[in-house]
């Protein structure tokens, strides 16, 4: 019997020609194995040209690109980093691998960003670094953010592993930080399977990170195969955010009546990048039974990061309530980002499905 695919089923990374021909190039010139090459060359001038900064590093992965930021921020032993309560994982171990403290503050309601508001009430006077991600489509107020680093001499590192093409209020993000982190890992929207980018505009900040990897060569590097196969996928990273956006908008406004579940808040000045779509259930018990079902039916669906809460007070600082960080590490739903791209015939039946979905779990 042969199995056939579900419709919500959908290819990533893309069955892309452009990247079939950077490869074939690579391979004919024979720059795929060599150490440094026009290739890496050129995602660092484009890079360089899209973040507005002069410094460019490729790196083996986003989260080494998140350490390597920590460390050319001169971030050591006893410093504190303040993250949000609900992240990525892997943030919090690399504030650790420096030898550092996190401190927590919580995130927005149905944002799943840095708020703001709780900055201050976490500073300390160790405090030197704040990590800034921008996940499930959220977007924090980065002008508040810079208006108080700026302030109190504080380090901004933007995480946009999630969210590269997005923009607040017209400007991109990963321009308005000290420095930005890119990832490149295989489910990303810029795949090529591992790798990221670390981009700042000071030069001394750039030297630490140089003199850190440098291990006689490059000891975090990002290939010259990688680097080939990145340069096709920036060249079509706006118009496939355009698409992802328009599929969105169709699933929250078929969603929209749906009770107990909200989703992703979005301001209508805003641009946000859908590596994932996200809502937040009232009460978490559901969240298995939602999930159960999309399962059977083929339907895209996850959980969310556990986040931060539970960690012990050995591990790290908690100076503010963190009750929306707590609700989203519970009752997080992630749509995965590949069938946005699909068809408006899939993406209507996909929008019908999970209001189907919200609606009898």
């Amino acid at each position: 019997m042969v199995e056939t695919k579900n419709r919500f089923d959908a290819d990533w990374p893309l069955q892309d020609v452009a990247v079939q021909r950077q490869l074939e190039q690579a391979f004919q010139s024979g720059d795929w194995g060599r150490y440094h090459g026009p290739f890496g060359e050129q995602l660092s001038d484009k890079l360089s040209e899209m973040y507005q900064c002069d410094h460019v590093a490729l790196t083996c992965s986003g989260t080494m690109g998140i350490e390597l930021a920590l460390r050319a921020a001169g971030i050591t032993e006893g410093d504190e980093v303040v993250l949000a309560g609900y992240d990525f994982p892997g943030n919090f171990r690399c504030i650790e691998a420096v030898d550092a403290v996190p401190v927590l503050v919580d995130v927005g309601t149905a944002s799943w960003s840095l708020l703001a508001s709780d900055l201050q009430a976490a500073r300390s006077s160790r405090t030197k670094a704040v990590i800034v991600s921008s996940l499930h489509g959220g977007i924090p107020d980065m002008s508040a953010v810079m208006q108080w680093a700026s302030a109190a001499n504080i380090t901004v590192i933007e995480d946009i592993c999630q969210s590269p093409g997005a923009r607040l209020a017209g400007q991109r993000l990963g321009t308005f930080g000290d420095i930005s982190v890119l990832s490149f890992g295989g489910s990303k929207l810029l795949t090529a399977g591992r790798g990221g980018a670390v981009v700042c505009q000071d030069a001394m900040v750039m030297q630490r990170l140089s003199v850190f990897k440098d291990r006689g060569n490059d000891a975090f590097p990002l290939s010259e195969l990688q680097a080939c196969v990145l340069l096709p996928q920036l060249e079509q990273l706006d118009s496939l955010h355009h698409h992802r956006r328009k599929s969105v908008d169709v699933i929250l406004q078929a969603t929209g009546s749906c009770n107990g579940i909200t989703p992703v808040q979005i301001d209508e000045l805003d641009s946000p990048a859908f590596y994932k779509l996200a809502w937040v259930l009232e009460d978490p018990q559901r969240r298995d039974a939602i999930l159960n079902a999309a399962q059977q039916i083929g339907v895209p669906l996850f959980e969310g990061f556990r986040g931060f809460v539970k960690r012990s007070e050995r591990r790290c600082r908690k100076p503010v309530p963190l009750n929306n960080s707590e609700a989203a590490a519970a009752g997080t739903l992630l749509l995965h980002h590949p069938v946005l791209l699909a068809g408006a015939d899939v993406i209507e039946e996909l929008a019908a499905t999970l209001k189907q979905l919200f609606e009898m779990h």
